[in-house]
């Protein structure tokens, strides 16, 4: 089918995630975000108890998740926390998951422990927002047989990085996710378990934000299923000037661009309303049948359901 929109040219595009298969040549996948920590960016802690974290996850799937993505740390700059905790925080949200639902979970961490520790427990995927900063957990990946996200990122974990400069910032994030693929895939990672993931906001302002969504195609053109993690983030409000509870818009516009673009991932807070706006775009891509047809369909037109 031709298309106007952009069609990455996928090395992979089917992919299983335990019992869960994805195929990302029509098909885009709802990463749901669930933090067990007490100073999350979004959510503040909402889910930093166990049984918050695993209600939020299930809520989740129930809402149209397909995948749920657990935290223990948050990526902003802060003291460091030790593997130990980081896993107590992590390992009986994956577990308590897992045993109800047969939703694909990852695990946000730049620690080997963590996810070593986290693919035992049931974790599919490991979420590393560094970049590889600690190239070993490409190396527990390798030897696990789970995914990994490689994000594009430039601060050394929990630390303050100086205002960032790019000459070309999706050429240069591109070739930075290139260099780290073939850094993990020389670690025994794979192909077909790498996934990439531009890093919105992550070391860049909302100018060089916005730039890799119009251009979201580049990252895409890696030949990987990709990420966009947009959800409610500082550059939405920055261009709208709207605080975090109101970016919602803001952020199904920008993750329906990214899509557009060829992303096959999408992060979100707010699931229902992310499920409903991936839908209807895979429907208008003609990968989705719509619900019921009655709109015009028969003699007389019906009138429309209230």
């Amino acid at each position: 089918m031709n298309s106007p929109f952009y069609t990455p040219p996928l090395r992979h595009p089917v992919r299983q995630f335990g019992a869960r298969t994805l195929d990302f040549s029509h098909q885009v996948a709802l990463m749901a975000i669930v933090n067990r920590t007490p100073d999350s960016f979004y959510d503040r802690g909402a889910t930093f108890a166990l049984d918050a974290a695993v209600a939020a996850s299930l809520a989740a799937v129930d809402d149209g998740a397909d995948w749920v993505d657990i935290g223990g740390v948050p990526f902003a700059p802060g003291p460091a926390l030790g593997a130990a905790e980081e896993a107590d925080r992590v390992i009986p949200v994956i577990e308590a998951v897992s045993a109800a639902s047969n939703v694909i979970i990852s695990v946000d961490t730049f620690l080997p422990e963590v996810a070593l520790r986290s693919i035992a427990a049931g974790a599919h995927v490991i979420n590393d927002t560094t970049g590889l900063a600690n190239p070993e957990i490409a190396s527990v990946v390798a030897q696990s047989g789970a995914h990994l996200i490689i994000t594009h990122s430039l601060a050394k974990p929990r630390t303050v990085f100086p205002q960032p400069r790019y000459s070309d910032v999706v050429a240069e994030v591109a070739a930075f996710l290139n260099d780290k693929v073939e850094l993990a895939m020389s670690l025994g990672v794979p192909p077909e378990k790498i996934i990439v993931d531009p890093g919105h906001d992550l070391n860049k302002n909302t100018l060089h934000t916005l730039e890799i969504t119009r251009r979201f195609n580049e990252i895409a053109a890696l030949g990987f299923p990709s990420l966009a993690a947009v959800s409610n983030k500082d550059f939405i409000g920055e261009t709208l000037n709207q605080d975090k509870a109101a970016r919602l818009e803001g952020s199904l516009a920008a993750g329906v661009i990214c899509i557009l673009g060829g992303a096959r991932i999408l992060r979100m807070h707010n699931v229902a309303s992310a499920s409903s706006a991936i839908h209807m775009t895979e429907a208008v891509l003609g990968w989705r049948e719509p619900a019921y047809l009655k709109h015009n369909m028969g003699d007389v037109n019906d009138a429309a359901r209230s």
